[in-house]
C-alpha cells in the first residue's frame, strides 16, 4: 500500500471521528492544537482506524510522537501495513 493511500485511510478515518471533510485534514495537521481531539477521540479514532485499514493497533506501541500530526499518525499506520508486492 502506497503512502498517499495510507493517508487517505488516516484521513478517513479522522473524518468520521471529527466530523470534517478528508480533504481538509493535510499531513502537517496536529492532532491535538489544530484538530482539537482529546484521549476519548483518540480512542475513537484508533477503533476507526482498526475498522478503515483492518490493522491490529498495539497500545504498547503507541508513543506520544504517533500522535504529533497526520503525517506522524500515518507513518505510523503505514508502517503496520504489509508493503505492495513488487510489480
Amino acid at each position: 500500500m502506497s503512502r498517499s493511500t495510507a493517508l487517505q485511510h488516516v484521513q478517513n478515518a479522522l473524518a468520521a471521528v471529527t466530523k470534517r471533510e478528508s480533504r481538509s485534514l493535510g499531513e502537517d495537521a496536529r492532532l491535538f492544537e489544530d484538530l482539537a481531539l482529546d484521549s476519548t477521540t483518540i480512542i475513537e479514532l484508533l477503533l476507526a482506524l482498526e475498522d478503515e485499514v483492518a490493522i491490529d493497533i498495539e497500545p504498547d506501541e503507541l508513543g506520544a510522537g504517533v500522535f504529533e500530526s497526520v503525517g506522524s499518525l500515518t507513518d505510523y499506520v503505514e508502517s503496520k501495513l504489509v508493503p505492495d508486492p513488487a510489480p
